[in-house]
């Protein structure tokens, strides 16, 4: 039986979900690429490796319930978790990294609440937190982009690093992470957030070397490569504009309110827009059609929660960015944003 997804009850998309999960896969080739010229091929290994314990996972939790096993697998849902997953967290974090995650979001946050279509969390999303809460320092250990590396690091260095700590010759990722200018280095965001937070101006945070990784190089060109898949999904219907862009323009409407009230610790709305995972987030992450709102009125406030949510949590909260924490707080309201933006039935009154 072929399964089918319907974006709401009176507007039926006849796509298969295999068909839309291996859409939204193929559009995350672009940020892939990205991030494999940008950090190395660290990026490869980790979605191999996701794919291969999501795929085990997903065929464990069937065989405990008794359930054909290919079905499950095939409608490519365990796939997409697996990759949203894969790409969030850094290059050459440990093996185990990985497959904790893949554990924690199929077992727990999917098949525990009863499989595909009954999760009330997104399960790459949710995972996330769960790893970033538990190990930061694995989870924040981006390397800087290849131009700013002292050292070269080969495909089977990073193999070697990821299962063994090491590379073959004998770097940790802690002595792979001091830049040229002699500093230990941190994404654009987590270099500006301590730097303000040690009473730098944005205008002397940003003459260091890092941000020539975002601005000319590494995470602005990243979040193009995810625009330009997100686009794609927009062109081929598997997505509605309402989420992306209501995420985007909630996340920019607080950016530049903020860097008019304060120029010298808001870095405005450019670098918002293009740091971090703000396109992953828009168009691959918050679109989820599980847990996310599935009215239209709905799916404007839902954006514009989660890039409000995204905005305060990278301005005022301790952790650099907030995606993933976005996504899931507004996964709980959902059921109560759904709820009170039905549209009204002919010859009904509104929802009270």
């Amino acid at each position: 039986m072929k399964l089918t997804m319907a974006s709401s009850p009176h507007n039926h998309s006849h796509k298969s979900v295999t068909r839309l999960m291996l859409t939204v896969i193929a559009a995350c080739i672009p940020g892939v690429i990205a991030q494999v010229v940008f950090f190395g091929t660290g990026v490869l290994i980790q979605l191999l490796l996701a794919l291969v314990c999501v795929s085990a996972f997903e065929a464990a939790v069937m065989l405990m319930r008794k359930r054909p096993i290919w079905p499950a697998l095939s409608d490519g849902s365990a796939w997409l978790t697996g990759v949203l997953l894969a790409i969030s967290i850094p290059p050459l974090a440990p093996w185990w990294i990985i497959v904790i995650g893949c554990l924690f979001a199929i077992v727990i946050v999917k098949q525990l609440y009863g499989g595909l279509g009954f999760n009330l969390f997104n399960p790459a999303m949710a995972a996330y937190v769960l790893l970033l809460v538990s190990f930061p320092v694995q989870m924040t250990a981006w390397l800087p982009v290849t131009e700013l590396l002292n050292t070269g690091i080969t495909f089977s260095q990073q193999l070697s690093l990821i299962f063994s700590d090491f590379t073959t010759l004998g770097y940790s990722l802690d002595q792979l992470r001091v830049g040229i200018d002699g500093s230990t280095m941190a994404t654009p965001l987590d270099t500006l957030k301590t730097d303000i937070a040690h009473g730098l101006t944005v205008t002397e945070s940003m003459q260091k070397s890092v941000f020539n990784e975002w601005t000319g190089l590494g995470w602005g060109w990243v979040n193009l490569a995810f625009l330009l898949g997100g686009l794609y999904l927009l062109k081929t219907k598997v997505i509605n504009w309402h989420i992306p862009v209501s995420f985007i323009a909630s996340l920019s409407l607080c950016a530049a309110i903020g860097y008019i009230a304060s120029p010298g610790t808001e870095p405005g709305v450019v670098f918002h827009l293009f740091s971090g995972a703000t396109m992953l987030g828009a168009f691959f992450i918050a679109t989820d059609p599980v847990s996310a709102a599935t009215t239209n009125r709905g799916r404007l406030i839902y954006g514009a929660a989660i890039g409000l949510i995204v905005y305060l949590i990278r301005t005022f909260g301790g952790f650099p960015d907030a995606v993933a924490f976005g996504v899931l707080l507004i996964n709980i309201a959902v059921p109560l944003i759904d709820y009170y933006t039905q549209p009204r039935t002919y010859g009904h009154g509104a929802v009270k």
